[in-house]
């Protein structure tokens, strides 16, 4: 879910790869995708919430991730050259900076995700995670199973936000409150100026 006090421009809902992996439990899972209005511009929020139990799953909803990635980027170049300005045809705002979060199921040193921080072809900004641009070398805080091993034996990361390398410079701060115990997962906070 994506709550803002921002105005939105435009909210988009993304169904995600499913693909059949025998043995394993499993559910459809999506992104949301909303561009809201910031001060600094227009940016791309995406949440999303991705398969736990099956890499397989992962990796194809993180490989789509990607792909709506570089949708966007295409679009915004697309609409900057548009001739349409109203009507059914004029392209909704869909820009190239792109805030990327939510339960991605997976450690930072997962193939996944280190699939989801590759550089893209041509002008597409690649998505940087946050934690490690503000604080390089320091190992991701646990946001998962902090106040409880239910799921699993250890504490670890699995809540990141990701970033288009053009806004990172603007990342002030990002922090995990582990002190709260509302939920299974900690929330990860992230300023930017």
């Amino acid at each position: 879910m994506i709550l803002t006090r921002l105005p939105v421009i435009s909210v988009r809902c993304h169904a995600l790869p499913w693909p059949a992996d025998p043995g394993k439990e499993s559910m459809p899972r999506v992104a949301i995708e909303a561009t809201l209005r910031l001060p600094l511009g227009p940016v791309r929020f995406t949440t999303t919430h991705l398969e736990y139990y099956s890499a397989r799953q992962r990796m194809a909803q993180v490989e789509r991730l990607r792909e709506l990635h570089v949708e966007a980027c295409g679009h915004a170049r697309t609409k900057a050259s548009s001739n349409y300005r109203s009507g059914p045809f004029e392209p909704f705002e869909r820009p190239v900076a792109a805030i990327l979060t939510g339960d991605f199921n997976m450690k930072a040193d997962d193939a996944a995700c280190v699939k989801l921080r590759e550089p893209f072809e041509g002008e597409v900004p690649r998505l940087v995670d946050a934690w490690a641009h503000v604080y390089p070398g320091v190992k991701h805080p646990p946001t998962f199973c902090v106040h409880g091993t239910g799921h699993s034996k250890a504490p670890y990361c699995c809540d990141f936000v990701f970033v288009t390398e053009n806004l990172a410079p603007r990342l002030k701060s990002v922090r995990v409150d582990v002190h709260t115990q509302d939920s299974d997962h900690q929330p990860v906070a992230v300023e930017l100026g």
